[in-house]
This record gives C-alpha cells, sequence and structure tokens, in this order.
C-alpha cells in the first residue's frame, strides 16, 4: 500500500495542486500509513510533518455533529424535536411567511432549509444583505447574532422537502450551548475532545502555534490564500470569504460547521472511535444513526449514488458514484484542502489533510488517493 499513496501524493506535489499534505490509514484497527509530505509554509521552506495543526473548515462539522449525539444519548437532546425549542432565538419563516420549524435531524442532514452565504449566485444575496456570516470570515458577530441573522432569511424550502449544504451545524453549534450551558468551544471539549484525547483540537489556537500556511491552487504553483480572499468552490458562487486570522482570534464566535484547528490523527481518533460503534462516547446504536442514510429519495446536486447521514455523505451506490469503496462509506472534507472517509466493511478509516484549497478537498487527488488506497487493500489480501 506504501508504494501506492505515496505515488499519489508524490504526483500531486510534483505537479503542484498541492502545497503540503498529510495522510493517516487505519486499518483494521491499526495505522497501516502515516506520512506528512511537501511544506506546511513554503516560503519559510517549513516542512509539513505529522501531528501538523490545520484550519479544519467543515471537518469540525462530524466533530460537533458527535458533540450533539452524546447529547442526544444523554437524552438532552431529541433528533425530531425543532430547532425553536431549544433555541427560541431562532425562528424562520416559509419565502411566502409562513413559520417553519427545522429539526435537529434536519439541521444535521442539510435538509433544514438553510444554505450558505457562499452558495449564492451574488454579492447581493439574501444572506449577504443580511449580513450572515459563514464561519470563516472576520466577524465581529455573536453566535447568537448571526443565528438571529440566518433566521430572518426565508428558508430555500420547506424542512425535509429537499438538500441543501448549510449553516446548519452552526445552528446545532447554538444548540449545544444553550442546553450544555456552556459556550461551544468549552463544550465539544466536554462532550467530544477530552474524553477522546484528543489535546491538539479545538477551535482557537495560541498565536505562538504553527498552524499550516493556507494556500489557493493557481498557475504556475498555489498561492497563499489572502486575508479577506473570496474563493469559490463552485461555479456561478460567490464564494467563501475567507480568513486565515480567524483561528487565532479567541474573540471570534465558535462557527461548528467552519471554526475548528486540529491535527490529522487527533481526527483519526474521532474516525475511528465511532468505526467501531461509539467507544466511550456514543453507541452503535446512535453510531448506525448517524451513518444510516437520512434523506432517501432525495438527491445531492451533483452527487449520484450518494445519501447524505448525521454530519457526513454516506454512500449508496458505488456504481453511481464510480466508486471502489462500500456501500454506507462515511465520507466528507473541508475547505482548507481536507478529506476523509470511513468504510466500516472493510474496517477502513482515511484522513487526508492538505493545505491547498481546493485541490485537497475535491480535486483529483482525493480520487487517487482512494483509488490508491482500495489497490493496496486488494494487494494485502
Amino acid at each position: 500500500m506504501h508504494d501506492f499513496i505515496m505515488n499519489v501524493i508524490r504526483q500531486a506535489l510534483a505537479e503542484q495542486r498541492l502545497v503540503g499534505v498529510e495522510v493517516m490509514i487505519n486499518h483494521h484497527g491499526k495505522t497501516v500509513f502515516h506520512s506528512a509530505s511537501g511544506f506546511a509554509d513554503r516560503e519559510n521552506q517549513r516542512q509539513m510533518e505529522r501531528h501538523t495543526l490545520f484550519r479544519l473548515a467543515s471537518v469540525s462539522k462530524p466533530i460537533v455533529t458527535t458533540a450533539a449525539m452524546v447529547l442526544v444519548k444523554k437524552g438532552v437532546l431529541d433528533l425530531d424535536t425543532s430547532v425553536s425549542h431549544y433555541l427560541p432565538v431562532f425562528s424562520p419563516r416559509l419565502a411566502e411567511g409562513r413559520a417553519a420549524s427545522p429539526t435537529l435531524r434536519q439541521l444535521m442532514s442539510h435538509t433544514s432549509g438553510l444554505g450558505y452565504r457562499f452558495l449564492e449566485e451574488s454579492a447581493d444575496g439574501p444572506y449577504a444583505r443580511a449580513g450572515v456570516s459563514d464561519g470563516m470570515d472576520s466577524s465581529a458577530l455573536t453566535l447568537v447574532e448571526n443565528m438571529q441573522r440566518i433566521a430572518s432569511v426565508p428558508l430555500l424550502f420547506p424542512p425535509g422537502t429537499a438538500w441543501c449544504y448549510s449553516l446548519g451545524i452552526d445552528v446545532l453549534g447554538a444548540v449545544i450551548e444553550q442546553v450544555q450551558g456552556q459556550r461551544l468551544d468549552n463544550a465539544v471539549k466536554t462532550l467530544v475532545t477530552d474524553p477522546l484525547g484528543m489535546h491538539a483540537t479545538g477551535f482557537f489556537a495560541s498565536p505562538e502555534q504553527q498552524v499550516a500556511v493556507a494556500y489557493v491552487n493557481d498557475q504556475p504553483q498555489p498561492h497563499p490564500l489572502e486575508e479577506g480572499e473570496y474563493v469559490a468552490p463552485f461555479e456561478n458562487t460567490v464564494g467563501v470569504c475567507y480568513s486565515p486570522a480567524r483561528v487565532f482570534n479567541p474573540q471570534a464566535y465558535p462557527s461548528g460547521g467552519a471554526g475548528m484547528v486540529g491535527t490529522v490523527s487527533d481526527f483519526m481518533r474521532l474516525l475511528e472511535t465511532l468505526r467501531i460503534g461509539g467507544g466511550e462516547i456514543l453507541s452503535e446504536q446512535w453510531v448506525a444513526e448517524m451513518g444510516r442514510d437520512q434523506i432517501a429519495p432525495l438527491e445531492i446536486p451533483n452527487a449520484p449514488g450518494v445519501g447524505f447521514g448525521l454530519g457526513f455523505s454516506v454512500l449508496r451506490d458505488p456504481h453511481s458514484a464510480l466508486s471502489p469503496e462500500s456501500p454506507g462509506t462515511w465520507r466528507w472534507g473541508g475547505a482548507y484542502g481536507h478529506a476523509w472517509f470511513v468504510d466500516r466493511a472493510q474496517e477502513l478509516s482515511v484522513v487526508a489533510f492538505s493545505n491547498t484549497l481546493y485541490e485537497g478537498m475535491s480535486g483529483q487527488f482525493v480520487n487517487d488517493l482512494r483509488d490508491a488506497v482500495y489497490r493496496g487493500i486488494e494487494g494485502m489480501k
């Protein structure tokens, strides 16, 4: 397996699609590959090393969703209770003005009717006009203020009738704060990261900590991501407004959907805990619920054969998805250049954090790595 994976990494670095990347693979509960390659900081020639700190972007989502599921297991939260029951400040309406009550399940599966500001087609979209933060910009808002702004925009559709990637996990973070009686960063520490020993993972880094420099794919090579730079992951969208400095600002509100910082090995610890059935923090019942396709028969646009669970996508049909992964495989990524998946049938967990957007999240590297992993597994049989 080692040679297959290293060839993919070397090619991505040689073709300057990635600046640096750390990859970790666990199979049958053992680490079978862990390597860091390229630069964490190209301009200062700082090599990528194992246990490098990365801005996590949407890798935050399964962490925060797991925190919510711990509260579900404890009976503090109920998946099918409306958000407004826990968070009265959040009372969205439909376009015609009728009140709507998305549930926690709909928040976590992105069927709540919410969207993202970065997915709007123009800089004058409804979320932009309301001053909504996507959780990755430099914002002086509080979490509650952002919730109020999100709720002031009409829902894109009645809850449960369609799928749209959304700020739902930011809203979920506000719910966790409310019921846990702690700020979200402290609540996630209490519920997930401390019990699992994920001590390098949190919502903020201190100024002396070295976080991997973020880069944007460009020609002839990726350029460093600038403060306030907009980069669109999809055509015909305004794109994400990035603040790489946000991670060093403890005054910024903790964004459940995009705001964390952490390491590959910490995140692998979470994935492996879930893969084996929840360990000390959850039970198989609730892990199975996270990994169940919650949205069928709804479709995710431009993702044939893929459904969605609670916090991550779920592979419905490998043939339609053109994937060697097993049915039921969990997968998602992060906008700073990250990808991960868990194939429970193969007892396989893979984490790849790069510092290059968007190649490391949705570029050729992601599929090349996936295919190399399965070639390696076949070779081990």
